[in-house]
């Protein structure tokens, strides 16, 4: 197992021990970071230097590709969305699905 698909399967286990103790807070943290991950993956495999470490940064620098599928790119954009301030997202969205899907568009190999 390499280094970035031992970070996934970190995160996304994370995600699922924070959703086992009602911390959906947490989860959308640890599914945002798999993310990150992802995409720093993907950039590096093309050449790419990743531009930031942050996830939400790379998550935007994702969004902004032009080339995007439009459910990839409501996948970001659930990604990047602010909580109310309730803490909640103000869409229905499955964040750890949807990075869950996201890693798969990018990296198909990974699972």
């Amino acid at each position: 197992m390499s280094i970035w698909q031992a970070q996934l399967r970190a995160e996304f286990d994370r995600d699922a021990e924070s959703r086992a103790e009602k911390n959906e807070g947490q989860a959308r943290v640890c599914a945002r970071r798999a993310a990150g991950i992802a995409i720093r993956e993907s950039l590096s495999r093309r050449g790419i230097r990743p531009p930031s470490s942050s996830s939400y940064d790379l998550l935007n620098l994702l969004k902004s590709d032009p080339l995007l599928p439009s459910e990839i790119q409501a996948i970001v954009d659930h990604l990047t969305m602010r909580v109310t301030e309730e803490f909640k997202l103000p869409v229905k969205a499955d964040l750890v699905a949807e990075a869950y899907s996201l890693v798969k568009w990018l990296l198909p190999e990974w699972d």
